[in-house]
């Protein structure tokens, strides 16, 4: 079986991230995603400067979002980030985020980041450091 790295992060919905349904606006999801990779990062030592530190930057270049249900202001959400292992030069994360209160699905969605050097030239393979990372976590 296949090993699985999962990050569980927790925010709580901002007036100024509601719209005028009293909702989250739509587009304030994608600032939940970046929460969920930043608290990856943290948790497993692929933060953005962990990877700048290695002169590579890993810009998006898919977001799939899917909506599923909906948070108001002062709720708290759940924000589930998993790695998705994959042989290309790519980084792939999948996210559910669950409304805290019960348990509902609010949004499913998936990032695809690939690498490049400081310059912006993609890296067409993956970089020593990225492979040496799968290695301590169990990915090889």
């Amino acid at each position: 079986m296949k090993k699985t790295l999962k990050n569980i992060t927790e925010s709580i919905i901002r007036f100024s991230e509601i719209d005028s349904m009293k909702v989250v606006w739509h587009g304030n999801y994608v600032k939940y995603l970046e929460d969920g990779r930043e608290a990856f990062g943290r948790e497993f030592n692929l933060g953005y400067m962990d990877v700048y530190a290695q002169e590579v930057m890993t810009p998006i270049v898919k977001l799939d979002i899917d909506y599923k249900n909906y948070v108001s202001y002062d709720e708290k959400i759940r924000i589930e980030t998993e790695f998705v292992d994959t042989d290309a030069a790519k980084i792939i994360f999948s996210y559910k985020i669950f409304r805290y209160s019960d348990s509902k699905i609010v949004v499913s969605a998936k990032t695809i980041q690939v690498f490049t050097d400081i310059d912006g030239s993609l890296i067409l393979t993956n970089p020593e450091f990225y492979e040496k990372w799968k290695v301590k976590w169990g990915l090889r």
